[in-house]
């Protein structure tokens, strides 16, 4: 019996490494790796051998005569990957070994003399922890990992949601870094208010920034101001009991909330707000935010959607999750015809298609959410155009087929996507929100470098960061190598003012 991955899937390839018969993909070194939703286990291939779901660091791998009635879609959307692709034909030569090993690729040149990096890692998160991983792993770089925060974790820490335990344990797997003999931790040590990036910069022989993008991207539309209207950061912060965000930071007292965008992050948010708080006692909600939701009111979270349910911005594992709550309703506004008929013409395990089993309603919106129920309603092909409302939230007004609609809610939520801020120091574009760079090599300062959302943008997931990581601390290496980074021959001394800053914030 074949293996199949599933929701939690991280898509760092730990599982593709270990595969005995090359039959997880995409892989690293394919075109549509860090694009796909997941990877994919190929049933045709698979030896139930097993190597796969021990290798997983967020428990995403089962037997497919394991999984649940909930999880048995994956069965199908694994084996659907490979449906019109012939993985054994692709092989050059399958035999006598199973697995395709590609020719061997040195593509770091280090020298043999070279003397031990002292290397500032800027950020605890997945994209600055495989940084760490690679150097530590690969090099015999000694480095300091810094982190503005008192916890380390970044978003596995304070952005996966609670209710998403498996996922959460890929921080134990960076955290057996924090005690390795070349590491040393800094947490509580924010860059531009403890240190300076020209400190930094004199102390190490190199610096590396997984600054992510925490910033929230605005609407841009009326009464976005009024109080009841928030960003999904901020919401997504106060329930993982994030330093910067109080726990009254949200008010769960309306019955109806409206969130704009359906991304993953727009369904954790909705599906938090509508669990039965008991269900999220013993996770790691922060206790605060769980008191304010034992006493909310909300009943109904609404997901807005500019476009239709085949190009929706959440993922098909996301989705089905939600689909698979039994104490939850997941209802399709039926207000335009074109959601109904993108809904039956999809093929079943698409993105709309896995709707085709969800109640479809003409809701009233001028009405209160029904009693007795919670729901998640899905308003596709609806843009927002302004919060409605006086000294607070009212409703959203939004586009409809037959004229602008008004949603009665009392709280409006912006899920639209994060943004990176400026870090004082570094160079800064505007109009991406990103550390200009070539490589991960930031323009303009030398020694200096960035991995992650810092670098890229916000895409890709938890895994993504791997392979990004590794092109920068190749960039970094290949520096050295050419030269380009003056490497000291001994460690500076110790006692500097900096190095007691940073201890005395470790």
């Amino acid at each position: 019996m074949a293996y199949a991955i599933t929701q939690t899937c991280c898509n760092d390839a730990s599982c593709v490494a270990v595969c005995p018969v090359n039959c997880i993909h995409p892989t690293p070194d394919e075109p549509d790796f860090g694009t796909t939703e997941m990877l994919y286990v190929d049933p045709r291939a698979c030896i139930d051998c097993g190597a796969c779901a021990d290798a997983c660091p967020v428990d995403a791998i089962f037997p497919v005569d394991a999984l649940s009635a909930a999880m048995e879609p994956y069965a199908r959307i694994n084996a659907e990957h490979y449906a019109d692709r012939d993985v054994v034909a692709e092989a050059a030569d399958p035999s006598p070994n199973f697995h395709r090993w590609a020719p061997p690729v040195f593509d770091r040149t280090i020298p043999g003399d070279l003397e031990p990096l002292d290397v500032a890692v800027v950020g605890t998160g997945p994209a600055g922890m495989y940084a760490v991983e690679d150097l530590l792993l690969h090099t015999n770089a000694r480095v300091t990992l810094i982190d503005r925060l008192p916890v380390a974790g970044g978003l596995v820490r304070y952005g996966v949601a609670p209710d998403h335990p498996s996922t959460k344990k890929i921080g134990d797997v960076f955290a057996r870094f924090h005690t390795h003999p070349r590491l040393r931790l800094r947490l509580g040590v924010e860059v531009g208010r403890d240190v300076t990036a020209d400190e930094l910069a004199a102390r190490h022989d190199a610096v590396v920034y997984a600054v992510g993008a925490a910033a929230a991207r605005p609407l841009g539309i009326p009464g976005e101001g009024l109080p009841g209207s928030l960003a999904a950061t901020t919401v997504v912060a106060w329930y993982n009991g994030h330093p910067d965000v109080p726990a009254d930071a949200v008010d769960p007292s309306a019955e109806r909330v409206v969130l704009v965008g359906t991304g993953n992050v727009a369904l954790d948010v909705a599906r938090i707000l509508t669990a039965d708080p008991a269900t999220l006692e013993g996770t790691a909600i922060a206790p605060g935010a769980l008191a304010r939701l034992r006493s909310g009111k909300v009943r109904e979270v609404v997901l807005l959607a500019r476009r239709g349910p085949d190009v929706a911005a959440y993922t098909r594992p996301e989705l089905l999750a939600l689909l698979g709550r039994d104490d939850l309703d997941v209802v399709v506004d039926a207000h335009d015809p074109r959601t109904a008929a993108a809904i039956d013409a999809a093929a079943p395990t698409g993105k709309a298609g896995l709707l085709r089993g969800a109640a479809r309603e003409a809701v009233d919106w001028s009405a209160p959410p029904p009693r007795g129920t919670r729901r998640i309603v899905l308003r596709f092909h609806s843009a927002p155009l302004e919060v409605v409302g006086d000294a607070e939230v009212r409703g959203l007004r939004v586009t409809g087929p037959d004229g602008d609609v008004e949603i009665a809610a009392g709280r409006v939520v912006r899920a639209v996507g994060y943004r990176g801020t400026p870090l004082p120091g570094l160079p800064f574009d505007e109009v991406t929100g990103t550390v200009p760079h070539t490589g991960g090599r930031v323009a303009g300062r030398t020694g200096a470098y960035v991995v992650g959302w810092a670098k890229r943008g916000p895409s890709g997931g938890i895994g993504a960061n791997r392979a990004d990581a590794a092109e920068t601390v190749g960039t970094l290496l290949a520096d050295v190598a050419a030269g380009r980074l003056p490497v000291r021959t001994r460690r500076p001394p110790p006692l500097t003012a900096l190095a007691s800053r940073l201890r005395r914030k470790g």
